[in-house]
């Protein structure tokens, strides 16, 4: 069974680069009928908030990417240590003790040489007695994964293909600091073991750490999982946004965009597969494929969401928003107002429109003429037959044009202005009956004065 992760840190809100992820995690593993795991990256107990864990479930949901389970980092303490255990005693983890400055300067000294800006291993020169020294000091270790430089690191990747690493041009990286305090790489490996990970599909920022993770797997005894790097998000100007990191579902909701809008835009940007707005879920999860992926940065386009978000709205049946929808509006009345929404949220604005008040402008003599000509054309309208509502409109403008022998703007303008205040809008024919008889008759006669 294809199992996947989303494994956020819960130490802020989820960003348009972290939804992409999750969604991308969530298409894999529905595609393949498989599981999708939450794993809540807890271990900083310093920046993470019990509130963004919260955020994170009411996005995904919102989202429509329910998990199939959740883990929580800060509850697998005694499995890590299980692993760290064992790694320092196969020698695969070392101590050391480089302050952040004595790195940087190393750092800078190699950089300055022309060679890589990689860790020189000093401190496994260092013997028992200077390790004593040093915890008489007072001095606690921070420790690192060591290396194996015997062979190449290999794998095929799902989207960038054979990919190798060679590891003597890695750093051996930091897994535990001084406090004892894990960082991402040893816990996201055991994790990925303990949690049946079969695929980890993730941003092309993290393949190093892949070259290194896929040495944890095998100093664990463990396979590793199938990985894929996907091309990072950059705005529309073709440049990294920070501008992407502050937009989130709330600004989305707040924006008024559908998470359909957001699920069919991110789930083939970056892709060879077109943008459309599909908001069927599964038609989009039959579409994922990672062969589609490119190596271009994808780009992220708010002019574009808007577009898709206005052709989902266009297509959301009334059962899936008559919650949302302002208190009298009915199927038909949702019908109605639908093609000319960007936004459900702006069903009320029309909505006012058949409910009232409305501004009707100011007519000159001729044109009050003829809509007091309209008023007396009521009289040819069959208002109590339900079954030619839709007929109401035609009907009335059919007479109109045959005593006035207006056509075109003159003979529909007038009527929508003073009937909706407006020069656009739903169509009269489907507006009409929604306003009723006695309201269109009253607006008429008022805009006939």
């Amino acid at each position: 069974m294809v199992i996947t992760r989303f494994a956020p840190s819960p130490t802020g809100r989820l960003h348009v680069g972290n939804i992409r992820t999750a969604l991308h995690n969530w298409l894999l593993a529905k595609k393949n009928g498989g599981r999708f795991v939450l794993r809540i990256d807890d271990t900083d107990g310093e920046r993470s908030r019990e509130e963004y864990v919260e955020a994170i479930r009411e996005d995904l949901s919102w989202l429509g990417l329910a998990p199939d389970g959740e883990e929580r980092q800060s509850q697998r303490f005694d499995h890590y240590e299980a692993a760290f255990d064992r790694l320092v005693a196969n020698g695969r983890i070392y101590r050391c003790y480089e302050t952040a400055q004595e790195l940087e300067l190393k750092r800078k000294v190699l950089l300055g040489r022309g060679l890589p800006p990689i860790y020189d291993r000093a401190a496994l020169e260092l013997s028992e007695a200077d390790h004593a020294a040093k915890e008489a000091e007072g001095v606690q270790p921070h420790w690192r994964f060591k290396l194996d430089h015997s062979a190449p690191i290999a794998w095929e990747d799902g989207i960038r293909g054979a990919q190798h690493f060679d590891p003597a041009l890695l750093s051996d990286p930091v897994i535990r600091r001084a406090d004892g305090s894990w960082l991402y790489m040893l816990p996201s490996a055991v994790d990925d073991v303990e949690m049946g990970i079969t695929d980890v599909l993730r941003g092309e920022d993290h393949v190093s750490n892949t070259a290194v993770q896929i040495q944890m797997f095998t100093a664990l005894s463990s396979q590793p999982p199938r990985f894929a790097h996907e091309a990072l998000l950059v705005g529309a100007e073709g440049k990294l946004s920070k501008r992407l990191g502050s937009l989130g579902c709330d600004a989305f909701r707040e924006r008024g965009i559908e998470p359909e809008a957001i699920v069919a835009l991110l789930a083939r940007l970056g892709t060879s597969l077109p943008v459309e707005p599909i908001a069927d879920r599964g038609e989009v999860i039959g579409g994922f494929d990672l062969s589609t992926f490119g190596r271009a940065p994808a780009r992220f386009d708010d002019a574009e969401l808007d577009r898709l978000n206005a052709a989902i709205v266009h297509q959301l049946p009334y059962e899936a928003v008559q919650h949302r929808l302002p208190e009298g509006m009915g199927e038909a009345g949702w019908e109605t107002v639908r093609p000319n929404l960007a936004h459900v949220g702006e069903a009320g604005d029309w909505w006012r429109i058949v409910t009232g008040p409305i501004e009707q402008p100011q007519f000159d003599a001729e044109t009050r003429e003829y809509l007091a000509q309209a008023v007396r054309a009521f009289a040819y309208l069959e208002w109590s037959d339900p079954t030619i509502s839709d007929q109401l409109w035609r009907t009335l403008t059919a007479h109109l044009k045959t005593a006035t022998g207006r056509k075109g703007k003159a003979l529909f303008l007038p009527l929508r202005q003073a009937l909706t205040g407006m020069d656009h809008g739903p169509d009269m024919a489907a507006l009409l009956p929604l306003i009723g008889e006695a309201e269109a008759r009253a607006r008429l006669e008022r805009a006939a004065l």
